[in-house]
């Protein structure tokens, strides 16, 4: 008989036996990445916008989750869904269960204009390879335009509207008949659609892994025009913006742009149960599906699931009741205005931008090709320190001030923050005095990264 590791086993694990684990079963590189930060603590517990380690060390998430922690860890409300919805049904495909039926119905309340029917699944990216496999059917056209520094997901038709070569090259070639444009650049769209009879224009509101990249006003107004200029279906993927992380319930409401099809996830499962959907017009739900011959030609197993549509009831109750997309602008607007207080304060900070509470902190490369700096830190010391300043920030913080956050997956130099939407201004207030901490007790750009690059080199070599 196998020799198997019980749940009561598992939970009493150590620091030291959880990393060699995952070293051995998991993913040994990324064990080590993690660990040049010291991204490896045992976290035992977790209550909203705070996380507690094996040693009882308190921290403060301003990660959330890449955005799936909108109301912080185990919300309360969600938790009482899951318990309410326990021992019914949770997969029975020969039935209509009643609660993805009212998930769909209160997701149809609350998106923008006329969107209207919903499919299920399990995450963001599954939401985008099925929102792309609607706008083909619908319309028997292949090409689909997607904007450079995007991020959709890393399965294969996600990955091809993923505007990072990082990512796509290793596993070319890709779909084709994708096409992408400069973000932000509409005239650069344009020309892309007078020359591609598209299917659709897929993008995000504010490219999060893109390094927190906000367009300039008017540009998503501006891309739903050009797509009704060119008779082309418009899929904005809110898979991180979305459920009142920008002060708005969708991003794409600021500018009054209803999309076609709207991707969704993270959040939606208020941040305990894995669930994706996207949401449709009446009009393209028909077309692609509307008959018996087609409704089942996309499915998902687990989509749709009791136990996560339960929880996304109750997450849309609690945006709503505790008036969170209201309170995530006003404190978003103080937020970014203290981090500008910084950032005119310390060089090191290239740049502050976001809205509401999806906020990037740029920072500067600190070793110019051919400086003496370059020649003084040696080739894997320079790499760390200047393609990789935010994971020394985000380090900084961790290990010296509890603070969670990582950088954005297309740009290392930003780091992001995205607190839980129920975070309060004393907690802002602390990470800001945390920042403030790390820029004074490292003064001079150059000299932060070759400290910060030597521990991490430190503990590769230790490893």
């Amino acid at each position: 008989m196998a020799k198997l590791m019980s749940l009561d086993d598992a939970l009493s694990l150590t620091r030291e036996e959880i990393v060699k684990n995952h070293k051995e079963y998991l993913n040994t590189a990324l064990v080590q990445l993690q660990s040049l930060i010291d991204f490896t603590r045992n976290f035992v517990r977790a209550e909203g916008t705070k996380v507690w380690d094996d040693e009882g060390n308190e921290y403060l998430d301003f990660l959330g989750a890449y955005g799936a922690l909108n109301l912080g860890h185990n919300p309360p409300k969600v938790m009482e869904a899951l318990q309410k919805a326990w021992g019914k049904p949770n997969l029975l495909q020969a039935a209509l269960s009643p609660l993805p039926a009212a998930l769909a119905h209160n997701l149809a309340q609350v998106t923008p204009g006329n969107l209207k029917h919903t499919f299920f699944c399990n995450s963001g990216a599954e939401a985008v390879e099925g929102a792309l496999k609607l706008v083909r059917i619908a319309t028997g056209k292949e090409p689909v335009i997607y904007c450079k520094g995007a991020f959709h997901g890393k399965s294969f038709g996600a990955l091809s509207v993923t505007g990072r070569e990082k990512y796509q090259k290793p596993f070319a070639p890709l779909l084709h008949n994708f096409t992408s444009v400069p973000y932000d650049d509409l005239s650069a769209l344009e020309e892309a659609l007078a020359e591609v009879d598209a299917a659709a224009v897929i993008l995000e509101p504010i490219q999060g892994e893109g390094g927190i990249i906000t367009p300039s006003e008017g540009y998503l107004k501006g891309v739903r025009e050009l797509c009704d200029k060119y008779k082309t279906y418009l899929i904005v993927d809110e898979v991180q913006t979305g459920f009142g992380r920008t002060g708005y319930m969708f991003a794409c409401e600021k500018e009054g742009v209803v999309p076609d099809v709207l991707c969704v996830a993270k959040s939606l499962g208020g941040g305990v149960m894995p669930i994706g959907a996207y949401i449709t017009t009446e009009e393209l739900w028909h077309k692609a599906y509307g008959s018996v011959e087609t409704c089942l030609l996309h499915t998902s197993t687990f989509g749709g699931n009791a136990m996560a549509t339960a929880a996304g009831i109750a997450a849309l109750e609690v945006i709503q009741e505790e008036e969170l997309v209201q309170k995530t602008k006003e404190n978003g607007e103080y937020f970014l205005s203290r981090l500008g207080e910084l950032k005119e304060k310390y060089p090191i900070i290239r740049d502050v931008r976001g809205q509401g509470l999806m906020i990037g902190l740029e920072f500067e490369e600190p070793v110019k090709k051919g400086s003496l700096a370059e020649k003084l830190g040696g080739r894997l010391l320079n790499k760390l320190s200047g393609e990789y300043m935010g994971a020394l920030v985000a380090g900084e913080l961790l290990n010296k001030h509890h603070i969670i956050t990582a950088y954005t997956l297309n740009n290392p130099n930003v780091i992001r923050l995205e607190p839980p939407l129920i975070v309060t201004r004393e907690e802002l207030d602390r990470v800001i005095e945390a920042l403030e901490a790390v820029f004074e007790s490292n003064s001079g750009i150059f000299s932060f990264a070759l400290s910060s690059g030597k521990s991490m080199l430190g503990k590769v070599f230790k490893r």
